[in-house]
C-alpha cells in the first residue's frame, strides 16, 4: 500500500504542477483581454478532484483493499496514459491551456495535437485518470463515485466552455491563416 499511495501523491503533486502553469497562463490569458466563464462549477471540480485523490487512499487504506495484480497493473498503465495526454493537450495549448474557462478573443481554435481528433481530449485523460487510479489498488466505491459525480460536472463544464466559444469571437482556422498548422 505504500508505493500506492505514493503514486496518489505524485498525482496530486502533478496537479499542484498544472495549477502552476494554470496560473502563469491565467495572467497571460488576462492580459490579452480573456474572457472568464464558468466560475460557479470551479470550486466544485476542486472538491471532486481533491476527493478523487483522498476518496482512494481512504478506501485503500480503511477498507484494507487487496492489490490485484492484473487489475492494478493495467489501471496504472491507465494512469499514465491519461497523464502523458494531459500534457500533450497542455503543450499542444501553451499558454491558452488552463484550469478555467478562460477564451481570449480574436484567436484561432487549436486544431492541433490531439484536438485535430477530439473537442475536448483533456477530459478523456480526467475520465480515465479518474477511474483508473482509484482502481489500482482496488477501491472501486471511489472510481465509482468520483465517474458519476465528474460526468454530471463535465456536462457543466463542457457545456460552459462551448458556449464561452460560441459567445467570444473566435476565429475559426481556415485555408490562409497565417501560423495556423492544419
Amino acid at each position: 500500500m505504500i508505493w500506492y499511495t505514493l503514486l496518489v501523491l505524485a498525482v496530486g503533486a502533478e496537479r499542484v504542477a498544472e495549477l502552476v502553469v494554470s496560473r502563469r497562463n491565467t495572467r497571460w490569458s488576462l492580459e490579452r483581454g480573456a474572457v472568464e466563464t464558468g466560475q460557479r462549477h470551479y470550486p466544485v471540480m476542486v472538491v471532486l478532484h481533491t476527493g478523487l485523490l483522498l476518496g482512494a487512499l481512504a478506501e485503500v487504506w480503511c477498507a484494507e483493499r487487496p492489490f490485484d495484480p492484473v487489475l492494478g497493473w493495467t489501471m496504472t498503465a491507465v494512469v499514465v496514459a491519461a497523464q502523458a495526454l494531459r500534457w500533450w493537450c497542455i503543450r499542444t495549448l501553451g499558454p491558452r491551456w488552463n484550469t478555467k474557462v478562460l477564451v481570449v478573443p480574436g484567436l484561432p481554435l487549436v486544431e492541433s495535437g490531439p484536438y485535430r481528433w477530439l473537442g475536448h481530449p483533456n477530459y478523456v485523460a480526467v475520465v480515465a485518470e479518474g477511474f483508473a487510479l482509484p482502481l489500482v489498488h482496488g477501491a472501486w466505491l471511489t472510481a465509482s463515485a468520483f465517474t458519476l459525480l465528474n460526468a454530471a460536472l463535465l456536462t457543466v463544464r463542457i457545456r460552459a466552455e462551448n458556449d464561452a466559444l460560441a459567445t467570444t469571437r473566435v476565429e475559426r482556422p481556415g485555408p490562409h491563416t497565417p501560423g495556423i498548422a492544419r
